[in-house]
């Protein structure tokens, strides 16, 4: 007799190439429509909606209803960390694309994990907030430090409703292209958020490539320089670039 969970239906599920795209649209975070996913997965409307019912079935997705039409999004942050493992797992092991698009190199800059950022840019900011002494491993987790938590308050993001929340504040999820860990957890949606609010990049229409503008990528550089960065001098950075 087996004991413990049960993956093998799971992994079924995922393993469908239909449903392993429409998940794999999904990791921008945004919620897409049935028609949108039957459309990157390549399939007929009708089979779409099989497939998105089996993965609402399996406790995956989650739908909302605006008016006459139905949003699909992944049912939580776990969910989307698993398929983040897998892809990395994929990319480790040679599974990849026999065709490269010409949106692999934004992807690999800087892209949206669900609601987190990762590629080359996620990564620089996980580095950076352990280089500055925000973040310290502890006991096997991450944790913020004192001072990491007087700069995030200062930065403008609401740290006691981000501790009153069950996710865990920051978590490491490994990147499939960059093979190092990116910042995940509910700090590492606050910074996006923070980043999107401050205008340095935004979510692309489709996919999941964050675009940063070039004032933003001078101000990100400048938010992950080794030592304290103070407001000013960040703010003088955007602005230059922007003339």
């Amino acid at each position: 007799m087996k004991y413990g969970p049960d993956i093998a239906p799971l992994a079924s599920l995922i393993g469908d190439p239909a449903r392993a795209n429409m998940l794999g649209a999904l990791m921008s975070g945004k919620a897409l429509t049935a028609g949108e996913l039957a459309t990157e997965a390549g399939v007929t409307p009708q089979t779409a909606s099989s497939h998105l019912a089996r993965l609402m079935d399996a406790r995956l997705l989650l739908v909302e209803v605006q008016g006459r039409h139905r949003y699909f999004r992944l049912a939580g942050p776990e969910v989307a960390a698993a398929i983040e493992a897998l892809m990395g797992l994929a990319a480790r092991t040679g599974r990849l694309r026999t065709r490269q698009g010409p949106k692999d190199a934004a992807l690999r800059q800087a892209r949206l994990c669900y609601d987190h950022l990762a590629g080359e840019m996620g990564v620089a900011l996980y580095d950076a907030m352990f280089e500055q002494g925000f973040l310290a491993n502890s006991r096997d987790r991450i944790e913020i430090t004192p001072a990491g938590r007087s700069r995030f308050l200062a930065e403008g993001i609401d740290m006691p409703a981000l501790e009153a929340r069950k996710r865990p504040l920051c978590r490491a999820c490994l990147d499939w292209s960059e093979r190092r860990p990116h910042l995940a957890g509910s700090l590492g949606a606050a910074l996006v958020a923070l980043f999107i609010a401050r205008e340095w990049g935004k979510r692309e229409d489709t996919g999941r490539v964050f675009r940063f503008s070039p004032a933003g990528i001078a101000a990100f550089r400048a938010f992950t320089s080794v030592g304290p960065i103070a407001r000013s001098e960040r703010d003088t950075a955007a602005s230059g670039q922007s003339r």
